[in-house]
């Protein structure tokens, strides 16, 4: 542990990978750390909005990420980061096999899915229950299936388990969703996907496996919906537990609170990515903060050393 590295990335995917290309590109001798090189980008079927490509799988395109930060010659480390604390001038990251030490670190450990809690969630993951379309889907080949949720995610994951599914049911919580324009009109458009809106799942129901949900208010009549599938899509929580430690100020979403050139309330600590309190999460602004959290860590390590 004698190395002290200039620049330590903690998270592998549409943020960090980036920051590490520009790390490299500025001279700093920079490790990424990160559990699942991609995060939750991997379970994304196709990508649509990445210039370049008209429509790319979400696995593939960070893959194609991972490999250009490799090609420069920094390492990435696939291991969990335990704990982060100030050692002198430096700070100790501790994870789950060694230690290593950095000058400053860009945090970018993303998000996870968030679950409903409701009976039957936990009993049935994975028999039935999912939070990954891309992961799953084609495991539901003409059966009816539901998506939990009214945002973008449960429109697309609804737009993909049409490509499988007999039939898709999507439950919103309110009388409206929040999807993009382009995916909600994808989904009315398509006639195998049924929008129930003020409609929210109670019950989980099933034995080895899911057989129906019971619904808060009946659909044609019964209070269970017969389903194979359901993908819970209602968002994730940031993963900031090690930022707070740190003393890194969060927003009442206990989202890390950035400036416009990415830097956090600690010096010489920089966030960027779906764990940032940036209105935007998507793939390319997640990549454009992590390369402003390169550019201010550049600046600021060249001035302490001035």
């Amino acid at each position: 542990m004698s190395e002290v590295y200039d620049l330590i990335v903690i998270g592998a995917a549409s943020a960090g990978l980036p920051a590490a290309i520009y790390a490299k590109r500025f001279g700093l001798n920079t490790l990424v750390i990160g559990a699942e090189p991609g995060g939750l980008l991997n379970e994304s079927s196709k990508v649509e909005n990445w210039p370049g490509d008209i429509a790319v799988p979400g696995r593939e395109l960070m893959q194609r990420f991972k490999a250009h930060v490799e090609s420069l010659g920094v390492e990435i480390k696939q291991e969990w980061v335990k704990e982060i604390k100030k050692e002198g001038e430096s700070f100790l990251l501790t994870t789950d096999t060694a230690k290593y030490l950095a000058k400053a670190l860009v945090l970018t450990m993303g998000s996870k899915h968030r679950h409903l809690g409701v009976p039957g969630e936990q009993e049935l993951s994975s028999r039935g229950v999912s939070y990954c379309p891309t992961c799953d889907a084609a495991f539901f080949k003409n059966v009816p299936v539901a998506i939990i949720g009214g945002g973008d995610g449960a429109a697309s994951a609804a737009n993909l388990l049409a490509e499988h599914a007999s039939k898709v049911f999507v439950l919103v919580r309110k009388d409206h969703m929040r999807a993009e324009p382009i995916n909600q009109k994808k989904m009315t458009d398509n006639p195998k996907i049924e929008i129930l809106y003020e409609t929210s799942p109670l019950e989980f129901v099933g034995d080895k496996a899911l057989e129906g949900i019971k619904l808060s208010k009946p659909y044609k009549g019964k209070d269970i919906l017969p389903v194979e599938g359901t993908f819970i899509m209602i968002g994730a929580d940031p993963q900031t537990k090690l930022a707070a430690d740190l003393g890194v100020k969060l927003d009442e979403s206990k989202e890390m609170i950035i400036d416009e050139n990415s830097r956090t309330s600690v010096p010489f600590v920089y966030a960027a990515g779906d764990a940032a309190n940036k209105r935007q999460k998507q793939t390319i602004t997640g990549a454009a903060e992590g390369v402003k959290a390169a550019f201010s860590a550049y600046e600021d390590i060249r001035k302490s050393e001035d």
